[in-house]
């Protein structure tokens, strides 16, 4: 049995993040994504551990949680703060009340290392929340304040983060999140490092993963061959429940009684391809990291436009923002054409139904009519991932307003897009119909 997972997301108490992010809300929003298992997100966080704590109860012995009571089925809808259970059966299971949440949060590393100062974002998987609460008391003591942001800054470092982990319990799993970002990242241009090795030292055999983040793809990294034995997993970082799932993880279980965090975490560090069927990925182009650039100043450069410039802005003669490509190119030693055939678990590329439906209607993808369109697919379809990625073309075409919407679809799965590239903290846009297809043209028959 399939489920998708999305393994780092956020709560309401983390900076710049919606309000709606409240657990209940939450896994309605999942059953309507199609989202199986998600992160709790947080759980550093002292008022968002007492709310997992109030809302959640672990399935047996499993080291997964879903809600203890099944709020009543109204109509769906992904509109800030009226997210609701959708009344229909998603692939095999029954929709909110069987929403899996997995302990998860992320961490803000910033500390002085090698004569650099080092700003790493970790994600961290716990087994259970007696795991969870041994690891605050820890924090606790070293000082650390958990009460300012559900994603907590800390002096200490990625190495001494995951010895604290390992020490309290060797099922938590550290995974370096959104590893190219420019300014909290692992291998980020602004205050990264060059290898795994530098960043945990002796410890780097229990870094099993990292997280591509939405400016990289899986063929980008697969470049570095540092990185052949090290699983990239995919995921949303979603700060409102818009964003749940944008990116994500297939796995394929061969019965409930396998669904568990110890499974899940030995897919994970196995690299098990039988069970890790692909992850779901974001142009990365759309990333508002990918390409070079300075947004105050709306410029865009590609690495080698950047080159040419000396790494100058060209109109405000202040340094260029190093974006993912650029420090893939730095690092990379093989070209993507040299990457090896089959070594490494598939990807599959996505645009966001609410984006699509926007695209076509030339309106903002948080408009009513767009909201309003979602909701009725997700109730005569089933959920967005079964309708992006494997509901028949011409059902889809037979119940949606537009039947371009369909024709977006088909395009998005085949690849054939145009992107155009983000920058410097600006997101990047993907068109899924050609100009001719645009508002006011004749609608296409498939």
């Amino acid at each position: 049995m399939k489920q998708i997972l999305d393994l780092h997301i956020h709560s309401r108490y983390s900076r710049a993040c919606s309000p709606s992010l409240e657990l209940p809300k939450i896994a309605a929003a999942c059953a309507a994504k199609g989202i199986d298992i998600v992160a709790t997100g947080d759980f550093t966080h002292p008022a968002w551990l007492a709310h997992i704590k109030d809302k959640l109860v672990e399935i047996g012995n499993t080291g997964l949680y879903k809600l203890k009571e099944s709020p009543a089925p109204p109509t769906p809808s992904l509109a800030e703060g009226d997210i609701a259970s959708p009344p229909f059966s998603k692939r095999g299971s029954g929709g909110v009340a069987e929403v899996k949440f997995i302990l998860s949060t992320e961490v803000a590393c910033i500390y002085k290392h090698a004569g650099k100062t080092r700003r790493l974002h970790l994600v961290i998987l716990a087994p259970n929340l007696k795991a969870v609460d041994k690891l605050i008391e820890v924090l606790e003591k070293r000082g650390v304040n958990l009460k300012s942001d559900g994603r907590p800054i800390m002096g200490l470092s990625g190495k001494e983060i995951l010895k604290i982990l390992l020490a309290i319990d060797p099922g938590f799993m550290l995974i370096p999140a959104h590893a190219w970002t420019p300014w909290f990242a692992v291998f980020g241009s602004k205050s990264g490092y060059d290898s795994l090795e530098e960043c945990f030292e002796e410890l780097t055999p229990h870094i099993s993963a990292i997280e591509t983040g939405l400016s990289s793809d899986p063929a980008m990294n697969h470049r570095l061959s540092q990185l052949d034995n090290i699983i990239l997993v995919s995921n949303s970082d979603a700060h409102s429940l818009e964003n749940l799932g944008r990116e994500a993880n297939v796995f394929e279980f061969t019965d409930e009684g396998e669904i568990n965090y110890g499974e899940i975490s030995r897919i994970i560090k196995e690299g098990d391809r039988n069970k890790f069927l692909y992850t779901i990925e974001f142009y990365p182009e759309e990333g508002m990291y990918h390409f070079d650039g300075h947004r105050a100043c709306g410029v865009c450069l590609s690495p080698q436009e950047t080159k040419k410039n000396k790494f100058i802005c060209p109109k405000c003669k202040k340094p260029l923002t190093v974006g993912v490509l650029h420090r893939v190119d730095d690092l990379a030693d093989r070209e993507e054409n040299n990457i090896p055939a089959d070594k490494f678990i598939p990807h599959k590329y996505i645009v966001p139904l609410r984006e699509i439906i926007g695209k076509v209607f030339e309106v903002g993808k948080g408009s009513k009519k767009v909201v309003k369109e979602y909701d009725q697919m997700i109730k005569n379809l089933g959920n967005e991932f079964s309708i992006l990625l494997d509901k028949d073309i011409k059902e889809i075409e037979a119940k949606v307003s537009d039947k371009n919407i369909a024709l977006a679809i088909v395009n998005m799965r085949s690849g054939t897009v145009k992107v155009s590239p983000g920058y410097d903290g600006e997101y990047g846009t993907v068109e899924v119909l050609p100009p001719d297809l645009k508002k006011g043209a004749k609608q296409s028959r498939l």
